[in-house]
């Protein structure tokens, strides 16, 4: 990361102001105006994924009397870091991912969830991959509130047409090497193949990390995937080198260089695709990428004007393999209140809400495609419960610090991809230290 940078120093010091201020005003449970209890939850959510959450929740608000006080923070991990070293946690909240969650359960500081929540029940209606990343040591923590389905190349299906491009959802490029042929063939014809934000406040970079794990993914299948998350391969490793590199040329093919891919907010990278004429023509995001869409397009319509394709493949082996991500949940404080949120927000009545405001899956098998949106999201939720290998997003399944300097290093690589040894030396020193 450029930490001399004016931008970074500016997001940092803007990071701290928010831990200070809400550890600061950070209120502890109490009892509602209506009499009910007040749960107060803390998550990264804003916008309209703040109003789907609280749309979620609502029922149980009803059924109960009870009442969420909902926090939101990019900068989920330190929030909730010093709120809960400083004896002040939330009620219950969105946990930064697996790797977190698992040290966080390791200090004794969450709540275990195995008779909170009918297991009999979590195991007819999640994949057992859903539940074992929710657990730390036999025992669960976590659960999935949501899920998101990565991987995904967008691009506008009435666009690439009037290029000449053979893209199509029946036709999708199927190997690394037809993928890498079509944005030659843009470049070829004077027009930029990629868009690609990084920007994201604390957590900026990130968007690179999920290209560099698709690619291990796809390359050296989802065992190794495995080991070098868990630590055991080394970022030095010639196959997680050629990832970067991968990346490097998509970086060097993507709209207005490195530093608009440096500057940009990844909920608005996505967004020249729309433009006339195309900024871009391809885009690599998550199936949540569809709210940014059309919150910033209005009249963007899936199928019509954006449609996806899946990673294609880079070895054959591995064929089938999808990465997936989601939101986990956990238990700070432990009361029947919270027992009962937690219970309630397992199920698919819950998660279908958020389903049909479409930007979020549900890992739940019983929730109908039939309460989502669109096509587009059908599919997605389709594929995220029926996926042959289902690989949990790396970074996130990473230590704090790993992930960090992860989000860091991607920062720094396109910033200068000559630095590319340097950086993944680093990474490797990072990587000695944060696994002990």
């Amino acid at each position: 990361m450029h930490i001399n940078s004016p931008g970074v120093l500016r997001n940092l010091a803007l990071a701290l102001v928010a831990v200070i201020g809400l550890v600061a005003c950070g209120p502890g449970a109490g009892t509602s105006s209506g009499g009910g209890k007040t749960l107060h939850v803390l998550a990264t959510w804003g916008g309209d994924e703040q109003k789907a959450f609280l749309a979620m929740v609502k029922p149980w608000e009803d059924r109960t009397g009870n009442h969420i006080a909902y926090e939101g923070t990019r900068d989920l991990n330190a929030v909730l870091t010093t709120r809960v070293s400083g004896g002040n946690p939330p009620d219950l909240a969105g946990l930064p991912g697996p790797g977190q969650m698992a040290e966080f359960a390791k200090a004794g500081k969450l709540i275990p969830l195995d008779s909170v929540v009918d297991m009999s029940q979590m195991n007819s209606q999640y994949a057992k991959s859903w539940i074992d990343l929710g657990s730390v040591n036999g025992k669960l923590y976590g659960i999935f509130i949501k899920a998101a389905l990565k991987g995904l190349i967008w691009y506008d299906p009435k666009v690439v047409q009037a290029a000449s491009v053979n893209i199509s959802s029946s036709s999708p490029p199927k190997t690394w090497d037809d993928l890498t042929a079509i944005a030659s063939q843009l470049k070829s014809a004077g027009k930029t193949p990629w868009c690609v934000g990084l920007e994201s406040g604390a957590a900026s970079g990130w968007p690179g990390t999920d290209w560099i794990e698709d690619l291990v993914l796809r390359s050296m299948g989802p065992d190794q995937y495995a080991n070098w998350y868990q630590g055991k391969v080394k970022w030095t490793d010639p196959g997680i080198k050629a990832a970067w590199q991968k990346f490097g040329t998509v970086v060097s093919q993507s709209y207005g260089g490195k530093n608009f891919v440096l500057s940009t907010n990844f909920g608005k990278a996505g967004d020249p695709l729309f433009t006339s004429p195309p900024g871009c023509y391809l885009h690599h995001q998550a199936s949540f990428i569809t709210t940014f869409f059309q919150q910033d397009n209005p009249s963007v319509q899936p199928v019509t004007d954006f449609n996806f394709f899946g990673f294609p493949d880079i070895n054959s082996q591995y064929t089938g393999s999808e990465e997936v991500a989601g939101d986990l949940f956990g238990m700070f404080k432990d009361s029947p209140e919270a027992r009962d949120l937690i219970k309630y927000l397992t199920t698919p009545e819950a998660q279908q809400i958020w389903v049909s405001k479409g930007g979020a899956l549900s890992p739940n098998k019983q929730v109908p495609l039939s309460k989502y949106p669109d096509q587009l999201s059908r599919q997605a939720g389709q594929i995220i419960t029926s996926a042959k290998v289902t690989a949990f997003d790396a970074s996130d399944n990473m230590p704090d610090a790993m992930n960090t300097a992860f989000w860091h290093g991607i920062l720094d690589f396109v910033g200068d991809q000559s630095k590319l040894d340097s950086i993944l030396a680093n990474l490797d020193k990072v990587q000695a230290d944060a696994y002990k």
